[in-house]
């Protein structure tokens, strides 16, 4: 399932659609190249959700959480981009145990993250020369059956 984004504003309220599906145990993985609007897609994920606290990318200190909010689900925003695979790091930040009680959103996750569950979303995101953003929704498990619901949000 793909959609195209003309502006940033289009990418932000696609991630609040998303956002106000989502619920604890939820993993998405955000995949694609740098400037490609993963942060932005975040920022609107955490509008969606309703959480506390500024939406920046993490990638100084890995992962912030993010308070629960009038949607009840707190929020672990990651940023693999410098683990470089290493996959040690990424278990010491115990996102087995947030992903209980939290949806977590994971930046450059993909090909690490998703063992964390059976059940996650990759979202593939592009930016074209025009700065029209186009994503590309992968479900696994049972995000098979929840996507169709994001195409008529």
């Amino acid at each position: 399932m793909s959609f195209v984004f003309p502006t940033p504003e289009d990418t932000m309220e696609f991630g609040r659609s998303l956002g106000r599906s989502l619920r604890a145990g939820d993993l998405v993985l955000l995949a694609g190249p740098l400037g490609a609007g993963k942060t932005t897609l975040t920022r609107g994920i955490a509008d969606g959700l309703g959480v506390g606290g500024r939406v920046s990318s993490p990638t100084f200190v890995l992962a912030r959480v993010h308070p629960a909010g009038s949607a009840g689900v707190p929020l672990v925003h990651v940023d693999a981009y410098r683990l470089g695979g290493d996959l040690s790091q990424l278990d010491d930040l115990d996102l087995d145990t947030d992903l209980e009680r939290s949806a977590i959103v994971v930046e450059w996750g993909e090909g690490s993250a998703e063992r964390l569950s059976e059940d996650y979303l990759v979202v593939r995101l592009d930016r074209r020369e025009d700065d029209v953003r186009e994503i590309t929704l992968e479900p696994h498990g049972t995000w098979a059956d929840r996507t169709p619901e994001l195409a008529q949000a």
